[in-house]
């Protein structure tokens, strides 16, 4: 087991969010809460101290990225978006929990990492 000199952060979903899921579904089944955040998506961050302040300043300056990248798990079309991506939207939309610690649990393969826009050139 090797600890990661990174903190972690999971992204779940809130209600304004899975209304707007459900918004752009097109009248198929709706989501419920529960089951978008079935499956967390996390975000390894620099190492946080232990306060609310170190968290703030990480998600004020990094917010928008991890907004777009959530919409865009739901929805490509970028003109399918709510219309103003902001602070606000992003404390309507996502709730954040953190996690200090990170740990790597698999002593076989090393950690791989690919910057996301160089995959989007792959298609």
């Amino acid at each position: 087991m090797k600890m990661l000199n990174r903190s972690a952060i999971s992204v779940k979903l809130r209600q304004p969010f899975v209304d707007w899921i459900n918004s752009i579904d097109g009248g198929e089944e709706e989501m419920t809460l529960e089951e978008v955040n079935q499956e967390a998506t996390i975000y390894l961050v620099p190492e946080l101290e232990d306060d609310e302040e170190s968290l703030e300043a990480l998600l004020e300056e990094r917010y928008l990225d991890i907004l777009e990248n959530e919409l865009f798990s739901w929805e490509e079309d970028e003109n399918n978006w709510p219309e103003e991506l902001d602070r606000n939207l992003f404390d309507d939309f996502i709730r954040i929990e953190l996690a200090f610690m990170a740990f790597d649990l698999d002593d076989q393969a090393p950690l791989m990492g690919q910057v996301l826009d160089e995959l989007e050139d792959l298609d």
